[in-house]
């Protein structure tokens, strides 16, 4: 399956969340993916919905932009992460 249970959980909002929230924090593709530790087009992938986005890299995001997980799947629209 090429979505996983990211695709079933949030649909499309996840990929549109985590554009949504780089470019909100004026960070370019490259400048995440370097944070993430993986190339530009990996990243440009994970926003398009091309690639399954990997555990790891979820955290990070959540990390590098203080919103929960579940708000990155699209779980919730509370952006807070509970510490």
């Amino acid at each position: 399956m090429q979505y996983g249970i990211i695709k079933t959980l949030g649909g499309d909002a996840v990929y549109t969340r985590i554009r949504d929230l780089r470019e909100d924090h004026d960070l370019k593709q490259r400048d995440v993916a370097a944070i993430l530790n993986c190339s530009q087009q990996v990243y440009s992938n994970y926003e398009l919905g091309q690639r399954d986005i990997p555990t790891a890299v979820l955290i990070g995001l959540s990390a590098l932009y203080s919103v929960s997980v579940d708000y990155i799947l699209g779980l919730t629209s509370n952006p807070k992460r509970n510490v």
